[in-house]
């Protein structure tokens, strides 16, 4: 066992990490904001430090954003469409614009939660060890 290997018991408590995250905070201190600007994630913490720039997200906050959308969206449109039959032009603007702020809502916050288990899990130099 080299010295940047870590055993299990060094994780850190993963739920209030990933609950940090869904708020757009730091997942160490909790107080720093964690995204500067909509998506972009800041260099370091500006409350505690905590070096923030090792995430990977990458293309998995999306990923799980259209999991949710479409998995919310799809059966809402069925169950609108066999009640009621709406026109098709007021169906696909509404629930075009319901997936967009579904979308739009769940973007930052679930880029916050894959950093945050990210920093949980010591993950892409978060606890210290040289990514190699």
């Amino acid at each position: 066992m080299t010295d940047a290997t870590f055993e299990p018991e060094d994780d850190r408590a993963m739920r209030p990490a990933m609950w940090r995250g869904w708020r757009k905070r730091c997942p160490s201190c909790g107080e720093g904001r964690l995204l500067q600007g909509y998506l972009k994630v800041r260099e370091t913490c500006p409350a505690c430090g905590e070096a923030l720039h090792h995430h990977r997200a990458d293309d998995g906050p999306a990923y799980l954003t259209i999991l949710i959308v479409g998995h919310l969206m799809a059966p809402l449109i069925m169950w609108a469409f066999v009640t009621w039959r709406p026109d098709p032009i007021v169906m696909s603007s509404v629930f075009a614009v319901g997936c967009v702020s579904l979308s739009l809502f769940l973007l930052p916050r679930l880029k916050g939660v894959i950093v945050a288990i990210q920093w949980a899990k010591r993950m892409h130099g978060f606890g210290g060890q040289i990514d190699g």
